[in-house]
């Protein structure tokens, strides 16, 4: 079973950065979205176009995903899910979600969900910079480098 690549593709800043990567590695890719999105000519991408609703991409997502696979997305809920399945779920400004940390990013994101709610204005997150760029293109190699290791292990058992 080959290792694949989902990017959670609606307000990804980080794809052409994961179609590289991809590419470098021999990864089949989808990229998924609500809408036509551009994607380079190559046939280990796919463009996955959903129906436009509420978590229709990440239903997809979490339905093909399988243990090892890796996701980019923000998406802290998908991220659960993902990880769930014993996937990889990174964030595009690179914090590798974990069995450990995602509890407390589920309980940060209801908080501020809480507060919007509200009315109080919380600001949006940081413009995402080449920092966070090089931190995502780390983590996204760790964990390709790290999966193919475990598999390569497995294998030669």
């Amino acid at each position: 079973m080959t290792l694949k690549i989902y990017i959670d593709a609606d307000a990804c800043p980080v794809k052409e950065e994961t179609y590289k990567v991809a590419i470098r590695y021999g990864l089949q890719t989808f990229v998924i979205s609500n809408s036509f999105m551009q994607i380079p000519t190559s046939p280990l991408i796919t463009r996955v176009i959903v129906a436009a609703g509420a978590d229709v991409a990440d239903d997809w997502i979490a339905e093909h995903v399988v243990a090892g696979d890796v996701v980019v997305t923000s998406d802290i809920p998908l991220a659960a899910r993902v990880l769930a399945k014993e996937a990889h779920a990174i964030a595009p400004y690179g914090r590798a979600f974990t069995e450990d940390s995602i509890g407390l990013a589920l309980a940060q994101r209801s908080l501020m969900e809480h507060i919007r709610s509200t009315g109080e204005a919380t600001g949006g997150p940081p413009p995402f910079s080449s920092t966070n760029r090089s931190r995502f293109l780390q983590a996204l190699d760790q964990a390709i480098a790290r999966e193919r290791r475990k598999r390569s292990l497995s294998e030669s058992r």
